[in-house]
This record gives structure tokens, C-alpha cells and sequence, in this order.
């Protein structure tokens, strides 16, 4: 008799607990020895993931539970990986909605619920960190089910179990006056509301891959959930592409794996309704259908929105091009950006003219950052142009753009900073309430453009105390020319190295971003000036060495430390003529034209370009 089975994806906002309810899960299923020392947050295994402390790639594990082989899914929580979560979704048969005591359903528990509800997929309500202070889990209840009615659920999605936990103290009650016990309660509840993963076991064998995995000695590995039939080690099977026109591939299974606990293991077969991991797939890709070669039927693709911003990449060519990367050419640095398509499914990459630049286009900001981040230490050296949104055409000829749903929460006191900065951002408020707990939460709808650099500036108006999520919410009338960077840089007008002395002038009208001993080149950006315009300085200038002695002379130079550069804050920084330089040491700021003679030229064409229109 065939195992009964459960697969249950875990979605939430960033920063609700998906990941740590999963640790806990694990722990008192039996899945670690008692004795084994195992580090929190288990599956965030990418090191970026555990520096940031976000889910970025979705992971499967599995859990028993009384006899019941329960498969998860952790999922990330931020809009830019809603690629992720899309594909993961068509896996699965249920979902645990994971939503904080305090916050309440943000933009992103919209955006995955949303998805969930219209595959038609089992939800159990999760209402964590009900010990958080300030926590009121029944005013949270009735928000989740507004939010319910307002996306269409069913009547059966409606009647969705309610489970009270604290995912940090492995606790969980369907009832908040009897006393917390462990996660039984949230074991038993998945076991009983979920749909077990059924199929027919005698039909013809069938499997959409929803993911990819890579392994050293078999290479690529396709992953998903099988739809109907069952399949052994040494089968011969095809492979569907998801254009009807091309001809199916012919492959042959040569390893089979299933995952018990974080462990990923070996079997022979599998059949209708588990997750496995198949070798010997040649060319296997996301989206792809794996059938019987005698019964080729073609399952749904996955779809996954439209990317809505874009950058240039490019190969560097800057007087340090070179000094510290490993991987410089256009080649290598093609290859690559073209190797990630193939997992990552909201990318899109697509050759320019020139042979040494492509325009790569994802979700948002913190989509691409995490790509750059991620060639950057693998040793690539690249450059990145100031990122823009993708336009698209209305059906009347108007010139449409990206819009997002900007969801701030902000102490009072720094109400009407917030909002006098998004005035010229083209933001327009759709609510404002005071759910009383010294938090105003402001919803806006937003150009994407406008979101543009405003992060930090958010952090500096609040003093590190507001909360700022977006996700994307429609496509709108172009919402003409944006309030743009008020203050100029400071530009390099020399090759060298800085000098204590010469950026000690600087300073005190100045904001640096490099220390002294810092190697420059002309028309690199060595800081902020405190007034619009770009100033072009010399960060190499030496003290002259004169016979005269005195106390003024000799004083010793102190400088503030400078400003350090991050590739989200680089991203949201810099202007249409500037570059972030990307390599495995460094993040630099330039000007696209370095020489100070080939900007006046140019800035003096554009002048008498406008003059004439």
C-alpha cells in the first residue's frame, strides 16, 4: 500500500517566520538526533541568504508525522522572488499561511495568498509570534479573513483552520485561553485539511519540473511533483518543451531521489504525488513536461509575471578592469548571465548591439542585486548601468509603466517627512490608518521610477525606526518627469591613490565615499557634494614639503570614515551617466565618460539639443 502524502508550501511576508517554523518542525518530527547540533534557520543554506536573513531560493524538505510523510517548502517572503514562489505553488496541494501577530496580512501575504487561492490550493491560517509584544492575534484573524473575502476565496478556502504558534518557542493552540503545547496542533491540522497528494498510480507517467538543481557528479537534477503513473531508474521517458513546434527529447532516468528530512535519498521508483529529484534529464529545464515516450500529454507551464526593470551589463572596461577579477571577458560573463535563466525563471536576458553589454531584466532592485552579489563573489567583474523600468504600449498608443503598492509603516512623529518626500515621487495615498500601536501604516500606489533611491533616504527621514515593503501592483499612465538626485558627486580628476591631506579639503563639504590610501582614476566618483552639480576634484593632492615649521602645519588629519557602498544603495544612487565598477574586491561608483573634457562636450551638445527643440 502506497505512503499517504502531504505537500504543504509555506508562504508568509518577509520576516513573519516561515523559515524558523520549519527549524521547529523538523526538530520535533524526529528528523535531527538529539543529540545533533544543527544551526538555526537550517534552510537558509545560501550564504547570502543567512548575511541578509532572507529566503531567496525555495528548498524542499520532509517531515513524518504518525505515519504520514508530510513534504515542505519554504518559500521566500519578498516580492523581487515571486518567481520562486509561483512554480513551487504548482507542487503543492496546501499551504500554510504564515502571518505575524503584530504587522497583520502585508503586500506580499496579497501576493502569494492570491496565487494560492486561484490554483485552487487547501490554506491553513498560521498566526504567528502571538508572544511578540504588542501581538492582538484576533484583530490579525479578522484582517486575514477580509483579505479572504477581498481576493474571491472559496467557501471551502473560507472555512480554513486557525492556528495560534510561536514558531521561535515551538508552540501551537487552536485555542488562545488553553495553555500552548508543542506543534502537534499544527501537524495534526495539515494532516487532517490537506488534501493527500493522490493521482492515478496505473496511468501513464507524468511530471511537470517546477525547479532545478545542479549536482557535480550527475549534473543537472529536474524536481517535481509526479502528476500520474509511477517511475523507475532506467526508464526511458520524454521530455515535453513548453513550444508546441519543438520535437520532445528522448532521455533516460539514471538516478532517483526523494527527500527525508534535509537529506536528499536514493530510490528506485516513485509514483503519483511525491517530490523527487530525477538525473540523466539532458537539457532540462523549469516548466518542462516529463511523460511515458508512448504517452507524450503535455501539462499546463508555469507561468511567471513579466520582469519590470532592467539594467545594462556590462563588460568592465575601466583602468582597473582586470586587477581583481577572475572571470573578465564578454564570453565568461555571457555564459554566465545565460546559465542563470535556467533556474531562474523571472529573469530575462537579452543581447544589445554591442558585443560587451545585455540587458538584464527582473522583478526589482533586490532581484538583480542578488545575481550581481552572487557573480561578484563566484569572481566576475562587470559593470552595471542605473536600473530603469520596462515600458509597455496601451491599446490606445498611451505610454504605460510599472506601478507598485508601497505599504509604510511610521512612528508619528515622522509622518509628515514620509509624506512630503513622496509628494514629488508621484505617490498617491490610498489609506491611512492608526491601528494604535504608535505605528501609522500609509498605502500607496507608486511609479516604480519613484521608488528610485528612496529607500535610504526613508531610513535617514524615520532614523532607522520605519518599515517600507512594495510589491507590484499594475501597469499605469506614465507619470511624467521625477524629482531626481538633489545633490551632485564629487568626481575624480586625477589617477593615484588618495591622499589624507587632499581629502581633507574635500570633507568639509563632502560626503567621501573612499579612504585615504584608496586607489582612484579620473572620472571615478569619490563622494557626495553637499550642492547640485558634479564637481571635479583631486583626491591625490599632497602637502608640499617646505623648510618653515609650525603648529598649524604639522596638525594631524582627521577624517570621518567614508560612506560604504552596497550594491542596492549603488543601485539606487547613481544617475543615467554613471556606472557601478562590480568586481570581487570592490564596489565602485564612475562616470560613464571619464574624461572631463568628453562630459563638458557632451553636456554642451544636450544643451543646444534642447535650446532647438
Amino acid at each position: 500500500m502506497a505512503m499517504e502524502i502531504r505537500n504543504v508550501a509555506i508562504i508568509a511576508h518577509v520576516d513573519h517566520g516561515k523559515t524558523t517554523l520549519v527549524d521547529k518542525m523538523l526538530r520535533q518530527s524526529g528528523a535531527f538526533r538529539e543529540n545533533q547540533v544543527v544551526q538555526e534557520r537550517v534552510m537558509d543554506s545560501n550564504p547570502l541568504e543567512r548575511e541578509r536573513g532572507i529566503t531567496i531560493l525555495a528548498k524542499n524538505t520532509s517531515i513524518r508525522w504518525k505515519g504520514v510523510k508530510i513534504n515542505v517548502v519554504d518559500t521566500p517572503g519578498h516580492s523581487d522572488f515571486g518567481g520562486e514562489v509561483e512554480r513551487i505553488l504548482r507542487m503543492v496541494d496546501g499551504v500554510l499561511l504564515v502571518v505575524d501577530a503584530f504587522d497583520g496580512p502585508m503586500p506580499q501575504t496579497r501576493f502569494v495568498l492570491r496565487k494560492a487561492l486561484a490554483l485552487g490550493r487547501t490554506p491553513i491560517i498560521v498566526i504567528n509570534k502571538i508572544d511578540r509584544p504588542g501581538a492582538d492575534p484576533l484583530r490579525v484573524h479578522d484582517e486575514v479573513l477580509d483579505l479572504f473575502i477581498e481576493l474571491e476565496a472559496t467557501e471551502a478556502q473560507l472555512e480554513a483552520p486557525v492556528v495560534y504558534a510561536s514558531a521561535r518557542n515551538g508552540t501551537s493552540t487552536m485555542d488562545l485561553d488553553a495553555p500552548l503545547g508543542d506543534l502537534t496542533t499544527l501537524f495534526d491540522s495539515i494532516v487532517e485539511h490537506v488534501p493527500p497528494a493522490v493521482g492515478d498510480v496505473n496511468g501513464s507517467f507524468q511530471m511537470l519540473i517546477s525547479t532545478i538543481d545542479h549536482s557535480p557528479y550527475l549534473g543537472r537534477l529536474g524536481i517535481g511533483k509526479i502528476e500520474r503513473g509511477t517511475v523507475k531508474v532506467g526508464d526511458t521517458v520524454a521530455l515535453l518543451p513548453v513550444e508546441t513546434t519543438r520535437n520532445a527529447a528522448i532521455a533516460k532516468v539514471t538516478k532517483l531521489f526523494g527527500y527525508e528530512g534535509l537529506e536528499r535519498v536514493e530510490l528506485q521508483e516513485a509514483s503519483s504525488g511525491e517530490i523527487v529529484a530525477m538525473a540523466g534529464l539532458e537539457g532540462v529545464e523549469i516548466g518542462l513536461t516529463v511523460t511515458d515516450v508512448e504517452h507524450q500529454e503535455r501539462l499546463e507551464g508555469i507561468a511567471v509575471e513579466e520582469p519590470t526593470i532592467s539594467v545594462d551589463f556590462m563588460v568592465n572596461n575601466s583602468p582597473f578592469a582586470g586587477k581583481e577579477g577572475k572571470f573578465v571577458t564578454s564570453r565568461q560573463v555571457r555564459e554566465r548571465l545565460f546559465k542563470e535563466l535556467e533556474r531562474n525563471v523571472a529573469l530575462r536576458v537579452v543581447d544589445t548591439d554591442s558585443m560587451d553589454t545585455w540587458t538584464v531584466s527582473g522583478r526589482g532592485e533586490l532581484h538583480l542585486s542578488i545575481l550581481m552579489e552572487t557573480m561578484r563573489r563566484e569572481g566576475f567583474e562587470f559593470q552595471v548601468s542605473r536600473p530603469r523600468v520596462i515600458t509597455r504600449e496601451g491599446s490606445n498608443g498611451e505610454r504605460l509603466e510599472p506601478y507598485e503598492e508601497l505599504s509604510i509603516d511610521v512612528p508619528e512623529e515622522f509622518l509628515g517627512a514620509v509624506i512630503e518626500k513622496l509628494g514629488p515621487r508621484r505617490a498617491e495615498m490610498i489609506e491611512m490608518k492608526n491601528p494604535g500601536q504608535g505605528l501609522v501604516r500609509l498605502l500607496y500606489r507608486i511609479p516604480a521610477r519613484g521608488l528610485f533611491g528612496y529607500r535610504s533616504e526613508f531610513l535617514t527621514d524615520t532614523r532607522g525606526t520605519g518599515i517600507i515593503h512594495h510589491r507590484f501592483l499594475e501597469y499605469g499612465s506614465w507619470a511624467g518627469p521625477l524629482a531626481g538626485r538633489k545633490r551632485g558627486t564629487l568626481v575624480s580628476m586625477e589617477h593615484g591613490f588618495a591622499v589624507a591631506f587632499g581629502l581633507a579639503n574635500l570633507s568639509e563639504r563632502a560626503t567621501l565615499f573612499v579612504a585615504p590610501g584608496t586607489a582612484v582614476y579620473e572620472g571615478m566618483i569619490i563622494g557626495e557634494s553637499a550642492r547640485p552639480g558634479d564637481m571635479d576634484v583631486n583626491p591625490t593632492k599632497e602637502k608640499k614639503l617646505t623648510n618653515m615649521r609650525t603648529t598649524s602645519t604639522d596638525e594631524n588629519i582627521q577624517l570621518e570614515p567614508p560612506r560604504e557602498l552596497t550594491l542596492e544603495g549603488a543601485l539606487e544612487y547613481i544617475e543615467e551617466d554613471e556606472l557601478i565598477e562590480v568586481t570581487p574586491e570592490s564596489i565602485r561608483l564612475r562616470k560613464r565618460f571619464l574624461s572631463a573634457n568628453d562630459r563638458k562636450k557632451l553636456s554642451r551638445s544636450a544643451k543646444r539639443e534642447r535650446a532647438s527643440l
